[in-house]
């Protein structure tokens, strides 16, 4: 089991907190959210995170029957209909909060479902935006990989310590979503290729001389690359100050909050080797590989959402690391024996059987992540008498006061 007995009373005193400084959030998205599209849902309605999520499920196929390598041009309503199915995802995720303050059935579950679900659209719209850039099978589209679920990580280890969710002025709920949607909405019309032609020559701007070529024949791509990174440098730096001061104030030692980031960093030590040692993996079979880091990487996320529901201890170790260790030790073996004379021989070897073994990674933490999700749900809704996909205990206004249920 994935919570202990001992631990599920603490699921009754769980109160959510955020933080939200985005003026685009404040004065347009919200008043939008709560005073005309709330109205849509029934009362009686649950889990609209889950259901915008079928959007971008819808997005993926689309891209999967037109796109499958990543590197071709689609039609343009497709890519019109990428920015429509992301924004109504955020539009069902934001107004899900709003519901359940509506029906009284706020609580951990819905905690739960809103970071899984956002961590699986994490991967998702990697994979959607590599596809409408034209970024291929390439490092490239790692790079972007990894510094999407970065920011997911950082806001859920922030969140873990501090008790409450972040959003700051710029933002990747809000701000960075709606960036994507305008990526998609201008890609209908000048096509995926018009992101790999140089930025500065595309928009007229003089060369600037003290500039390297490099930079000056930037493409479009590749300087999203340089925002993205720099938002992400300012992440890291703004999470780890919050989380700092946070333990600080309850004069609780550092180092062991800091250590919460070593589960992802170490992972993605060997996720970049062994994808340099097998680079058939990259080449050929990215997207299997994708959907099993982000399957992992849900399951990290999963680990530490519950624990904070739970005030459980931070989960250091992820056991879906090791078919990823298990992977780079098996290549990195023979390129040690090349290069130093000391190494072993590999098991897989390589090729076909290389490939199995992503997939059957792949299946692994699919099986794993699911199990997990069933664990803690069913648990969840046994011990609040909850239901999961539907309100078991309709809120009644005239009704006379009752305890509350979660």
């Amino acid at each position: 089991m994935y919570i202990r007995q001992s631990k599920l009373p603490n699921l009754r005193k769980y109160q959510y907190s955020a933080v939200d400084r985005s003026l685009v959030s404040r004065y347009i998205l919200k008043p939008f959210y709560t005073k005309c599209f709330i109205r849509l849902f029934p009362l009686s309605m649950a889990c609209i995170t889950l259901s915008g999520f079928a959007f971008v499920v819808v997005n993926l196929l689309t891209l999967l029957w037109y796109n499958p390598t990543l590197d071709r041009d689609c039609p343009g309503w497709v890519y019109a209909s990428w920015a429509a199915g992301l924004f109504l995802y955020q539009t069902f995720d934001a107004c899900d909060g709003t519901q359940a303050r509506r029906t009284r059935q706020s609580g951990p579950l819905g905690e739960l479902f809103d970071h899984g679900v956002d961590a699986m659209n994490t991967t998702l719209e990697v994979v959607i935006f590599a596809g409408a850039m034209n970024l291929g099978y390439s490092w490239v589209t790692i790079l972007t990989l990894f510094a999407s679920l970065c920011a997911f990580y950082l806001t859920t280890w922030e969140e873990y310590h501090t008790g409450t969710l972040y959003l700051g002025l710029v933002s990747g709920p809000v701000e960075g979503v709606l960036t994507l949607c305008a990526v998609y909405a201008i890609t209908a019309f000048k096509g995926a290729s018009f992101w790999q032609r140089p930025m500065l020559e595309m928009l007229g701007l003089p060369y600037l001389d003290f500039l390297p070529p490099v930079l000056r024949n930037l493409s479009f791509a590749k300087w999203y690359l340089v925002y993205g990174g720099i938002i992400l440098a300012f992440n890291v730096v703004q999470s780890s100050r919050n989380v700092i001061r946070a333990r600080r104030s309850k004069n609780l030692p550092i180092t062991p909050a800091l250590l919460g980031l070593a589960p992802y960093f170490t992972t993605w030590l060997a996720i970049p080797l062994w994808l340099y040692l097998r680079p058939e993996i990259l080449r050929e079979h990215i997207l299997p590989f994708i959907f099993f880091v982000g399957a992992s990487f849900a399951y990290q996320v999963g680990l530490i959402i519950t624990a904070h529901l739970t005030r459980s201890p931070f989960p250091y170790f992820n056991v879906l690391f090791l078919p990823i260790l298990v992977g780079t030790l098996d290549a990195l073996g023979p390129f040690l024996q090349v290069g130093l004379g000391l190494g072993w021989p590999s098991v897989l070897g390589g090729g076909p059987y290389t490939i199995a073994y992503v997939l059957a990674c792949l299946g692994l933490s699919i099986g794993v992540y699911g199990s997990f999700v069933v664990d803690v749900i069913t648990n969840i809704c046994d011990y609040l008498d909850i239901w999961c996909l539907s309100i078991k205990h309709p809120y009644d206004p005239s009704a006379p006061e009752q305890k509350k249920v979660e």
